[in-house]
Formats: structure tokens, sequence, C-alpha cells
């Protein structure tokens, strides 16, 4: 598990969806950016929790 992405996406459901486009990230440059959209966002939103 990568624990430095737990400081900027604090969700359980968001680590999870992390986890799986990362995955997914490494089969074409479509799921690269979506991958990168994600955690842009993922961390925008999760800023201000906890």
């Amino acid at each position: 598990m990568d624990k430095s992405i737990n400081k900027f996406i604090k969700t359980e459901c968001g680590i999870s969806e992390y986890h799986r486009l990362k995955i997914l990230s490494k089969k074409n440059i479509f799921h690269k950016i979506r991958f990168y959209w994600f955690v842009v966002i993922a961390t925008l939103r999760d800023y201000f929790k906890y």
C-alpha cells in the first residue's frame, strides 16, 4: 500500500479507486490521463477532511 497517497486522498473509497485506476493506467494513455485527473480532483476534495 502506498502510504504517501494517504496524506492526500483520505477516504476509503477514494483510496480503493486510486489503486484500481493505478493498475489500469499502465494500459494506455487515456487510462493514464483519467488516473491523474482522479488524483487531482480527489486531492482537492479531500484536502479539508479530517
